[in-house]
This record gives structure tokens, C-alpha cells and sequence, in this order.
């Protein structure tokens, strides 16, 4: 069972209570949560650029401000072949961070479109100054994008969510809510209601339940793309290859606490789902990649050292054994396929601890290496 959060009634109100989940890991050593932020007016924005004394001219739509010195909040959103959902995606986060109020960028990561993707978003770049484009040369995944959009994201707090339009970016707002007052540091969102196809339905429950047995993390929606975290957790946690879906766990297991609220969920408009077979199964790969990172990560010698060690020691008693019964009870070996088992044993141990020093070399080379190359930008130097 998943462990309930008891908050006093001056502090939150029970439909607050209903919304949120949160799990708590002892941690030591860890830094003093940051202030948090005051409400900032919105940057008003800029006058018309049509000149006077031209009827004809039509003038141009005000452009959003970008926030003035170091902005509080930024919002990551990986996409890939999204051009459909764009403009409208642009249009429901700048209502909702109307009511925000804070110094907020958007980043923008392409990760390779093959549409007109980047068309739309150097578009939107022209009128909204908050907003930042990064596009990849090929399509990397969504991790890497993710890994991108961290990478440069200044806010002290950061929300990721995806640009299919199925998540609701009203509910930023209750996520930064529970990431500030909750003494959350990683607040995961959980469509309840799902609008999704039955089997993706199911194989999420499954994968969620396999996740949560195996992690000691009861989430009922791991994988949510709508995600809010303080920035210490983004840059501590290295995102690659696959672990996005995998980001509060692997938080969890190095001491940040992790909450969950119930998010709503739109049905998809444009475009089609990512999600198939392969999916699925790749995830429980990576499931068992997020137990040996979570264990082993720095330290891969200490699993394969262990592992190879164990199996030289059996070997070698066994070849000694043989060895006396050859020398003192003069016994035959040439028909006992425990000697060939004691030779295997030997030689996968030395291959074992071999591989455990190989990855601790590997480690220690491609700590800083980066997953993807960038082929255009947008924004980095604006002020």
C-alpha cells in the first residue's frame, strides 16, 4: 500500500489531500531546499511595431517578453513530429502562465521532426520572447531531449510535459503548488482518467505494478510525461538511452523525495501515438538497467568483481578436489565432466572481473559524454 500524506487543515484543503501521493526516502547530507519564489507581475508586452501614417499596414501581434534576468520556472517539451499541435500547445501554456505569474522560458527540444515541426517554432519564436528552440540533427529520443532542456534550463523549478496536447497545462499550477508547499523535490502526475487505447491502458498498469514491486516506488503513473522538479534533481540525475520513464526512480533512490497528484488527461487530436509492442517490452530492460544504475552505477566492479570471484573460488575448489583424488586415490579424470566444469568456472570468473574493470574504465570515460548533437538553436543568448 502506498503511504498517505497527513497534512493539518490550516495548511491544505481535502481536495488537495485527494490529489496528492507522496513517498518519503530518509536522505543524508542533503542541501538546504532553496527559498521559494514571490509572484512576479507578468512582462507586459511589447507595443505594435506597424508604423503610423500607413493605414494599409496590418499590425503585428504583441510579442511575449522574456523574463528579465534569471527566470524562475522553465518548461521542457521534447517533441517529434508534432507540427499539428504547436500553435495550440503555445496558446494553452500562455494562458496558463498567465495565471502563473512567474518569470518563465519555454524550451522548445526538436528531436529530428520530419514535419514542419521547427517551421512552427521558429514562428512562434518570433512573437514569444520567453521561448527557446533546440533541434536535433536526427531523432535521439525522447531522454535525450529531455537531457537537452535540462541541460539549459536556468529555472529553479522545471516542468516537463509533452506536446501532443494530451497533457493539461492548467495543471502546472498544482504541480509547482505541491513541489513548493508539499516539501516535495520530484512531483509525478497521474492521469487517473486516462483517454488512451485499452491496451496501453493495461500494459501501463502492469509495468506500473512490475515498477513499483521491484523499486520500492508506488507510483500509479511512472511514466507521465507531465512532471515538475526542483533543480537540484535535474542535475544530479543523468538522463540517457532510455531512463526517462525512469527519473523519479532513479530519484528516489538517491535520497529525493517523490510525490505523486492526479492530472487530467486529453484525448489525442493530432497526429499518432508513439506507443507499441516494442515499448513495452524495452521498458522492463530498462527496469532492470534503473536496478544496476541505482546499485552500481559508479561502481560496476563491485557486482561483476563479486560475481567473477565467486565462480573462480568454486572452480578452483572443485579442480583442487580432482587434483587430490588424482595424486593420493589415483583416480581417473579424463571421463569426469566436473573437470571441464571446474575449468569453465575459472574462466568465466577471470572474463567476470575482466568486464567489472572494462566498465569501470568505461565509466570513468564517458561520465561527461553527450548523447546527441544539436543542429540549430534558438534563444540561448537572448536576454
Amino acid at each position: 500500500m502506498n503511504p498517505e500524506s497527513a497534512h493539518s487543515e490550516e495548511q491544505h484543503s481535502p481536495q488537495r489531500r485527494n490529489r496528492r501521493r507522496r513517498f518519503r526516502r530518509p536522505r543524508h547530507d542533503r542541501p538546504a531546499p532553496e527559498s521559494q519564489p514571490q509572484g512576479a507581475a507578468t512582462p507586459a508586452a511589447r507595443p505594435s511595431d506597424s508604423k503610423p501614417g500607413r493605414p494599409d499596414s496590418k499590425p503585428k501581434p504583441p510579442r511575449e517578453q522574456a523574463p528579465t534576468g534569471r527566470p524562475q520556472l522553465s518548461i521542457v517539451v521534447p517533441l517529434y513530429n508534432e507540427a499539428d499541435a504547436l500553435v495550440e500547445l503555445h496558446q494553452q501554456l500562455s494562458a496558463a502562465l498567465r495565471e502563473l505569474q512567474l518569470p518563465t522560458e519555454i524550451i522548445f527540444v526538436d528531436d529530428g521532426s520530419k514535419d514542419q515541426s521547427f517551421k512552427v517554432l521558429r514562428e512562434l519564436y518570433q512573437r514569444d520572447r520567453r521561448i527557446r528552440i533546440v533541434q536535433f540533427r536526427r531523432n535521439y529520443g525522447k531522454s535525450a531531449a529531455l537531457a537537452a532542456g535540462f541541460e539549459r534550463a536556468r529555472g529553479q523549478f522545471i516542468v516537463t510535459m509533452d506536446a501532443d496536447l494530451q497533457d493539461d497545462p492548467m495543471e502546472i499550477k498544482h504541480l509547482l503548488e505541491e513541489l513548493q508547499h508539499g516539501d516535495f523535490d520530484l512531483i509525478s502526475g497521474w492521469k487517473k482518467h486516462r483517454h488512451d487505447p485499452f491496451i496501453k491502458r493495461i500494459s501501463s498498469k502492469i509495468f506500473n505494478r512490475v515498477t513499483g514491486f521491484m523499486t520500492g516506488l508506488r507510483l500509479h503513473d511512472i511514466n507521465c510525461g507531465l512532471k515538475a522538479y526542483r533543480r537540484e534533481v535535474t542535475s544530479t540525475i543523468p538522463v540517457y538511452g532510455e531512463l526517462h520513464r525512469f527519473l523519479p526512480v532513479l530519484a528516489f533512490k538517491e535520497g529525493f523525495r517523490v510525490g505523486e497528484v492526479v492530472v487530467k488527461h486529453h484525448p489525442r487530436k493530432y497526429g499518432k501515438s508513439k506507443f507499441g509492442p516494442s515499448r513495452f517490452s524495452k521498458g522492463f530492460f530498462d527496469l532492470i538497467t534503473v536496478l544496476f544504475l541505482s546499485r552500481y552505477t559508479k561502481r560496476p566492479l563491485h557486482l561483476f568483481g563479486v560475481a567473477g570471484t565467486f565462480a573462480f573460488i568454486v572452480g578452483l575448489v572443485i579442480a583442487g578436489y580432482l587434483t587430490y583424488e588424482r595424486l593420493m586415490l589415483k583416480s581417473y579424470l579424463t571421463n569426469r565432466p566436473v573437470l571441464f566444469l571446474a575449468v569453465l568456472l575459472m574462466i568465466i570468473g577471470v572474463q567476470a572481473v575482466s568486464i567489472g574493470l572494462l566498465g569501470e574504465m568505461i565509466t570513468a570515460a564517458n561520465s561527461q559524454a553527450r548523447s546527441y548533437f544539436v543542429k540549430e538553436e534558438l534563444g540561448g543568448n537572448r536576454r
